[in-house]
């Protein structure tokens, strides 16, 4: 943990308002970090170990708890070692586990993840939870008791039919909705119809809409579904674009070309920067050539350049930036606080084995330039 982990400066009080509920994966990583990636039949040692809790849902509900949210995490483990040590880790964290639901049978996800310190990836192998969650798993009391006093619902799109059940209620309520679209998955088509919010993956919008530019994509998804109030593509190390719908579309703005826009953006950068920041367009009508216009604005946020001697592992940066993007909605942040402030986070946790280990606390002081 780092030292600055557990200093606190004087930051504003959080909000009343932060209570969040998600559903999603929540499983245990087995981290080993080696020199090189190994060739196949290849024996090699590990210059690095950990067993952490890992999942987008318990990672992310993990980064929102260390903020000041209140997270309430609906999912399902087996009654097994694994299963209690992400029960533990979760609540040590803060994270209200009450919902999730215990099999006495079967066995908890996990995952494999080889950690290549020479190209700074890492390579996941999955091991699904059994039995999987149904939404039978999910009583109707618990289902009210969860969404009571929530301010915002969080799915990373698995375990999509119970999130379905939990998402068609929480619309109902008028609960606003935020979901990770890494890529297509099953069922993932009628969460997007209820989301008010999408965090993207650099490949999904192209894959989802078949566009042939990643901002035409936007405009295409946000025709496609008119409850989304904001979209977010996720670039890595090069930050992400954002396009916020603009509510007041009968209002007379000038019509652009949404790529030119962009690259007009992109020109704007200060490639000397090495804290985020973030560019943002005025209001225009957003026109995409052969799919249509929509009335919105384009943000271009960057990413803090980490150096080489700090970057440790980007397991879960992108977990990270969407507890981010939870704590940002519910503190109201605007779109010019929330992108830098979302880098900022998941580059804090980019320093640090595994998506947990590195993970900021509200009072983090490389967070107080951003949180006043």
């Amino acid at each position: 943990m780092s030292s600055f982990s557990t200093s606190v400066s004087p930051l504003p009080p959080l909000t009343d308002h932060h209570i969040v509920v998600g559903c999603g994966s929540a499983c245990l990583d087995f981290l080993a970090a080696v020199a090189s990636y190994p060739k196949p039949d290849e024996k090699i040692r590990s210059t690095n170990f950990k067993v952490q809790g890992g999942g987008n849902a318990g990672n992310a509900f993990t980064c929102a708890a260390r903020l000041g949210l209140k997270p309430r995490l609906i999912t399902k483990v087996a009654n097994d070692s694994q299963g209690k040590g992400i029960l533990n880790e979760l609540q040590a964290d803060g994270v209200d586990t009450s919902y999730i639901v215990v099999s006495e049978e079967g066995n908890s996800p996990f995952t494999y993840i080889i950690v290549d310190n020479q190209t700074r990836t890492r390579t996941c192998i999955h091991t699904p939870g059994d039995p999987p969650m149904v939404p039978e798993d999910l009583t109707e009391s618990n289902l009210f008791s969860a969404l009571g006093g929530a301010r915002l619902v969080y799915f990373d799109a698995r375990l999509h039919e119970t999130a379905l059940v939990i998402g068609e209620e929480a619309k109902r309520r008028g609960i606003p909705i935020l979901l990770d679209a890494e890529k297509k998955r099953e069922g993932l088509d009628s969460l997007l119809n209820l989301s008010s919010y999408v965090v993207c993956s650099m490949a999904f919008p192209q894959a989802f809409t078949n566009a042939p530019s990643i901002a035409t994509a936007l405009v295409s998804m946000l025709l496609k579904l008119p409850n989304i109030k904001f979209a977010i593509v996720t670039l890595g190390e090069e930050g992400c674009i954002m396009l916020e719908r603009n509510l007041t579309e009968d209002l007379p703005y000038e019509e652009i070309e949404v790529d030119d826009l962009l690259e007009k953006l992109k020109q704007k950068k200060d490639n000397n920067a090495i804290a985020p920041t973030c560019i943002s367009s005025s209001a225009f009508m957003l026109r995409a050539k052969g799919i249509g216009t929509i009335g919105g604005r384009l943000l271009v946020g960057m990413a803090e350049k980490i150096p080489s001697s700090e970057l440790v592992d980007t397991t879960g940066a992108g977990d990270a930036f969407i507890g981010a993007v939870l704590y940002a909605i519910c503190e109201n942040m605007p779109p010019e606080k929330m992108l830098p402030f979302a880098a900022q986070v998941a580059a804090i946790a980019c320093r640090a084995l595994g998506a947990r280990t590195g993970l900021p606390y509200h009072g983090d002081l490389r967070l107080a330039s951003f949180l006043r």
